[in-house]
Parts: structure tokens; C-alpha cells; sequence
């Protein structure tokens, strides 16, 4: 075979490519036969590694089981921080060592990478819950109590009703379900990581929408968050009909809006 066609032969083979076929390529007498076997060992040995940290991140998974547990949900939400718009929250029930491939925390994920691993979550899930708090009952509740009002509602959307719960940072109170709070969960259990990709990207369409019914914000760019573009545009329009209005920064432009007005 010429060099070009080894290579295209790899293109269309990668997943039967072993260390045993990387050797043969090494003792080819061919430059570029030897540079192509170097190029696939570093992507084998990418491969291993995402492998590895893959199955690494059922270990809380893994160790409910072996107490009986069946049924895990990992929970997590998006949302708490931003200044407009609502808190969402999802539960999500994956297979025993379902490899969803580059599977983390959301917000070490590119928006592109979050969307094509929102399809393989849902695609994947043994099932899996929204839950959604507006911002007019954050105001009312106060946002930790919004955040576990919105798990609870993710939890109960879920088709099969979990034995074990699996949550980002937290427990939940008021729940007859067994439960772990894992602080940076969303770095190290896989359910919750999920969860967490389910709720940012669920999130983020909805402040896209936003965008479209309350322009000049740029709530399809910061999704709510208090960036100084946010809070420039908040000073020069004022606050709209989904600005959480028990947040400081709300709260400031409201209260110069009553003083002008005295």
C-alpha cells in the first residue's frame, strides 16, 4: 500500500486500529508510514485517557450500587447566579458505563460541544426531568429554596422514579429519597454531569428566546448574567418583565427609578 492509502485506510478504520497494527507501522522503512503511526499512537492514547476518565466518573455510581441501590438520578441546575430569567433544573438516569464520549461539567463544554451532547444524553438516558422555577417565584422564595423546588420538579418529571439521588453540591430537603451531595459533582459523577448539560442547554434556549422578546440586552449572549453589558443595558432601558427584581443589582436600578421619580 502507498503512504496515501494508509492513510486513508486509518481515516476509515480508526476504531480497529491496535497497538499491534502501530507497530508494524513503526518498522515500516517509509518516513511517512512512521509519521502516521506516531500521529495515531498520540490519538490512541487520547482515546485511552477519555476512556479511562469516562469510566472513572461512575465511581459514585458504582459505589451506590454496591450498597443495592439500582435506580441513581444525578441532579443538577443552571441558573442560580444570572440576574434575569428563570432557574432550571434536571434529573437524569443513565445505563451502568453508558461512555457518552467527552461527557463533563457543562461549563467546560463549548456551546457546540453542550448541543451534540445534549442529543446523546437524551438519545442514551434511561430517562430524564426538567424542572422549572420562573423568576417571579425566585423572588418570592428566595433562590436556594427555587433551587430546590426546581430539582424536585426535575426528580418528579423523570418517567421511573429514582432510589438514589446523585446532586451537584447539595442534598435536597424533604425528599423520601436516599441522596448524596457531591460537591463539584458535575466534575465527577456522570449522572449529574449529564444533568448539568441538560440544564445549561435548556436554559440557554430559553434565554435565546428571550432575547428575541425583550431586544437590547443580549440575553442570547450572557444568558442573564450580570456582565457589564448586561448591567449597561439594564441602566439604559431599565428592568424588564423577567429581571429578578429581589437581586441587588435589579434592586439598585429600581430603587433610582423611585428616587427620579420623588
Amino acid at each position: 500500500m502507498t503512504v496515501k492509502e494508509i492513510k486513508e485506510w486509518l481515516n476509515q478504520n480508526s476504531f480497529r486500529i491496535t497497538t499491534a497494527i502501530l507497530g508494524r507501522l513503526r518498522s515500516d522503512p517509509r518516513c511517512g508510514v512512521k509519521n502516521l503511526a506516531k500521529q495515531w499512537e498520540k490519538e490512541l492514547k487520547k482515546k485511552l485517557l477519555e476512556s479511562e476518565r469516562l469510566h472513572h466518573l461512575y465511581r459514585y455510581e458504582a459505589e451506590v450500587k454496591q450498597r443495592g441501590y439500582k435506580i441513581i438520578a444525578g441532579v443538577d441546575e443552571a441558573g442560580r447566579g444570572p440576574l434575569a430569567g428563570p432557574l432550571i433544573a434536571a434529573a437524569v438516569i443513565l445505563p451502568q458505563d453508558c461512555l457518552i464520549e467527552n461527557l463533563n461539567d457543562s461549563k467546560k463544554l463549548t456551546p457546540r460541544q453542550r448541543d451534540k451532547l445534549y442529543i446523546e444524553i437524551i438519545e442514551n438516558a434511561i430517562a430524564y426531568g426538567i424542572g422549572q422555577v420562573s423568576h417571579e417565584i425566585i423572588d418570592q422564595i428566595n433562590i436556594v429554596q427555587a433551587t430546590y423546588l426546581a430539582m424536585e420538579k426535575a426528580i418528579n418529571n423523570l418517567k421511573i422514579y429514582p432510589e438514589y439521588l446523585l446532586v451537584d453540591g447539595l442534598t435536597i430537603p424533604g425528599l423520601c429519597i436516599a441522596q448524596k451531595g457531591i460537591i463539584k459533582g458535575d466534575q465527577k459523577s456522570a449522572s449529574i454531569a449529564a444533568a448539568s448539560i441538560l440544564a445549561k442547554v435548556t436554559r440557554d434556549r430559553i434565554m435565546e428566546k428571550m432575547d428575541l422578546l425583550y431586544p437590547g440586552y443580549g440575553f442570547a449572549r450572557h444568558k442573564g448574567y450580570g456582565t457589564k453589558e448586561h448591567l449597561l443595558a439594564l441602566k439604559r432601558l431599565g428592568v424588564s418583565p423577567i429581571h429578578r427584581k429581589s437581586y441587588e443589582p435589579v434592586q439598585q436600578i429600581l430603587n433610582s427609578k423611585t428616587v427620579s421619580n420623588t
